[in-house]
């Protein structure tokens, strides 16, 4: 498995093979937010095929809780592996150790990730890799159901940080 940077000729394909509903969090949102150097948009590759995704947000998480509680910790955020049958063989894992090194290498000390309630799957990975929780907060985002509506939502999470 090969972990890249997501590049302009890839969002024709992860949209063909992961379509995203996500005002702010569809792959050529990410992609811009990346080419502006706002975040770096991850990839994992295998054979020839993108297997996920991660967005890792420099910014920082959008939610206000989280900005007062972490201010300047990045964001792991829309980590994602696809097909289901590859989940809990390392991508996610993968993609988390790739963003790790990245932050270290732009002298960052910390990385944070944000991990709904209804996921206790993610949230066991997370722990397993060391992302402590720090506090509650709402994820507000919003998708467009199939006819083009928006819809917002806000879904409980826990932020979770991760000394590097």
């Amino acid at each position: 498995m090969e972990i890249a940077a997501c590049r302009a000729q890839d969002i024709k394909v992860l949209e063909r093979l992961m379509p995203s509903h996500s005002v702010d969090g569809h792959h050529a949102a990410r992609f811009g937010r990346q080419e502006a150097g706002q975040s770096t948009y991850l990839l994992p590759w295998l054979d020839g095929r993108p297997v996920g995704h991660a967005e890792i947000r420099w910014t920082g998480c959008a939610a206000p809780e989280v900005r007062a509680a972490q201010p300047g910790c990045p964001e792991t955020n829309g980590l994602f592996v696809w097909p289901a049958s590859l989940r809990s063989q390392g991508v996610g894992t993968a993609l988390l150790h790739t963003a790790e090194r990245l932050a270290r290498e732009r002298g960052v000390g910390v990385m944070g990730l944000g991990v709904g309630d209804g996921n206790p799957r993610a949230a066991a990975l997370y722990a397993r890799l060391g992302y402590l929780p720090t506090v509650a907060y709402l994820d507000r985002w919003t998708h467009l159901d199939s006819d083009g509506v928006p819809h917002d939502r806000a879904d409980p999470c826990t932020f979770r940080v991760k000394a590097l």
